[in-house]
């Protein structure tokens, strides 16, 4: 059973023990849990049951085949002797087969594969027992064992899918339910999912009408009692015959340019769209699926392929250890404390100097994701003294520093207070968890750091030097930066703004067309991120496989397009011009730097010469003098000499 079907059954079976007791849905209780586990045990009971029986009638009837339905006494007491031994036999090896992991309803041809598996070792094990044991004197026949092989077979197999056939295909005389027809994309476990609960359930209002599937071997089958009419390329032909009210994406993993062509094809007739959420918003939402279906957004369609990663094992050296992170309110350092909580460390120090994101944040992994090894700690990281309690008080084993300022605009017109908060208190905090011993300090940086021309690049840039200068002076910890592109939705990205001008009538403005930028999601950035902390040995730099880069135009037309509006005609696209220091294009590394592979997928590394410790440190120190006397001028003169970028466009001067 593939993962995401277990996720669908267990997701099942709480909704069904919600509707019998409401209190799961405020969340699970140990009595809850207990019925739970109460009800598969006795459906698994039940299932060993029926394939005892079915085991023992396939032998009994493999001998009747045999002997013309007369058994001879010595065959007989044969049979006698080595039925019990051959059904617990055989069951032990389905068991250890997984043939009880699932319930019947949701046998799939891998079922089936590892069924045929299971019921040859236990042929071969019979006939070798029956010959080394001896219990009668003579070998079992091989016709005997033929026709076991063959009716066990049948009769274990045959069940299955007659249990899944009664169960999917509507009996006759039986009516769909009326309401909105819709077409569902992917017969997979999600599609059958959808197409479940919208026919057990009429007064959702949803009647499926069939699905398309890319898989070939699917054309034409019924899933569900549903028809496969197709693949996405006949997905105009299909909606042409169909004209159904609305599709619906039913692949939580679909790559980008899948539901990209779902949702042209469905636009030019004028058809709704929605989809399944990704596999990381189905893990933190409900578990109703129908429920969670969500209009496709932008992040649906930038063409990327998903990124998969087992967040429980290359997340596993979390586990047992107090974690902190810095900016855990923000929208990177907050979704840092959802994964991480998932993989069970000793406690998470949530580290904000905001009130309100720092209440949310702790309130939500509270109460909705019933995690409560948590402090919720309210400091600024450019304050050496509150910084040095919180380590004193803490003693944290790893560190993910999230916090930064970020919005471009806003940094390039407060020059000095952008340099005080991503460059300064990156080395205060850096520095700190080198004297109290930390294991792993992993920096949260940005493209923009590269051949930076803004001053949010040239402070990331100045935050990176200070981790490989930290790592000189502190071998006891394990110094990584973490370095990629525009993530969808954060704090300082373009699409929220999009969002706005989109809602608030246009027009929405771009401030090249050639502009172009690299996009990933926030859950696929931290995912990596996380990942990168096991990676590093010290110093290294490590850069997230971004993708294509998208055009800012295009994803302002397809944004537009996804609201049900027309570019051009109902939102105008109004060209400005780009800010002081705004690149065209943005790169991931600098002209000294060369990517080099690493074990982990989409993670490379950035190779460049080492820098002199004491050359940071100094920059660091006169960097620290001037933002205390307030000179911005000299200040960007200095920063002007480290990077070789022109003070005029790199500090944005009052």
């Amino acid at each position: 059973m593939t993962g995401l079907g277990r996720l669908f059954e267990a997701a099942a079976l709480r909704r069904i023990s919600a509707m019998r007791a409401p209190e799961i849905a405020r969340g699970p209780t140990r009595a809850a849990l207990r019925r739970l586990r109460r009800s598969a045990l006795a459906h698994r009971i039940q299932q060993i049951v029926v394939d005892a029986l079915l085991v023992s009638a396939a032998f009994y009837a493999a001998f009747l085949l045999r002997f013309d339905n007369h058994l001879p006494p010595l065959y007989k007491d044969l049979f006698l002797t080595v039925l019990p031994y051959a059904v617990a036999g055989k069951l032990a090896v389905f068991a250890i087969f997984g043939t009880y992991q699932k319930w019947w309803r949701y046998t799939d041809a891998h079922d089936f594969s590892r069924l045929v598996q299971a019921v040859v070792l236990t042929s071969l094990l019979l006939v070798g027992g029956v010959y080394v044991f001896n219990p009668v004197g003579f070998a079992l026949p091989r016709q005997v064992a033929a026709f076991d092989f063959l009716l066990t077979l049948l009769l274990v197999a045959g069940t299955r899918f007659t249990v899944r056939t009664v169960i999917e295909r509507p009996l006759r005389g039986y009516r769909l339910p009326r309401g909105r027809e819709v077409l569902i994309v992917g017969a997979g476990e999600g599609g059958q999912m959808v197409a479940r609960e919208m026919l057990k359930n009429p007064e959702l209002g949803e009647a499926p009408i069939g699905f398309v599937d890319d898989d070939p071997r699917k054309s034409g089958m019924r899933q569900v009692g549903l028809k496969v009419l197709g693949t996405t390329e006949d997905l105009p032909r299909i909606l042409e015959d169909a004209e159904p009210d609305e599709v619906i994406i039913a692949i939580p993993s679909a790559p980008g340019t899948l539901r990209q062509r779902v949702v042209a094809a469905c636009r030019d007739r004028g058809i709704a769209v929605r989809t399944l959420p990704t596999v990381f918003e189905m893990l933190r939402g409900g578990v109703n699926v129908v429920k969670q279906l969500r209009e496709v957004q932008v992040e649906d369609i930038l063409g990327r392929d998903p990124i998969h990663m087992q967040l429980d094992r290359m997340g596993a050296y979390l586990a047992g250890q107090v974690v902190m992170v810095t900016g855990a309110g923000g929208s990177i350092g907050g979704e840092l404390c959802r994964q991480i909580a998932r993989v069970r460390p000793r406690k998470v120090i949530l580290v904000d100097h905001a009130e309100d994101n720092l209440f949310n944040i702790r309130r939500e992994l509270e109460e909705d994701r019933h995690f409560g090894q948590i402090e919720a700690v309210l400091g600024d990281c450019k304050e050496l003294p509150r910084m040095q309690e919180i380590f004193e008080q803490f003693k944290p084993d790893i560190v993910f520093h999230a916090a930064a300022y970020k919005h471009v605009q806003l940094m390039q017109e407060n020059p000095v207070e952008a340099i005080r908060n991503n460059a300064v208190a990156t080395r205060t905090v850096s520095e700190l968890a080198g004297q109290f011993g930390v294991q792993r300090f992993v920096l949260v940086s940005t493209d923009k750091a590269v051949k930076p021309q803004t001053t949010m690049g040239a402070s990331k840039a100045l935050a990176e030097w200070a981790i490989e200068s930290a790592q000189a002076r502190h071998d006891g910890t394990t110094y990584v930066s973490v370095r990629f592109g525009n993530v969808l939705a954060s704090s300082g990205s373009v699409v929220p703004i999009f969002r706005r001008q989109i809602a608030a009538g246009g027009p929405v403005t771009v401030t090249h067309p050639e502009m172009t930028r690299y996009f990933m999601t926030i859950p696929e950035a931290v995912q990596l991120i996380i990942r990168s902390g096991n990676l590093g040995r010290g110093g290294e730099i490590f850069v997230l496989e971004m993708g294509e880069p998208v055009k800012i135009i295009d994803l302002a037309r397809n944004m537009i397009t996804l609201a049900g509006l027309e570019p051009e005609v109902d939102i105008p696209i109004v060209v400005t011009a780009p800010a002081p220091g705004e690149k065209l294009h943005e790169d991931l590394f600098n002209p000294d730097e060369h990517p080099q592979p690493t074990p982990a997928e989409k993670i490379v590394r950035a190779e460049r010469p080492a820098m002199d410790p004491a050359r940071v440190e100094e920059i660091f120190d006169e960097v620290e003098r001037l933002i205390a006397n307030g000179n911005p001028q000299a200040l960007a003169d200095l920063v002007k000499a480290a990077s070789g970028q022109a003070a005029d466009t790199v500090l944005e001067l009052e």
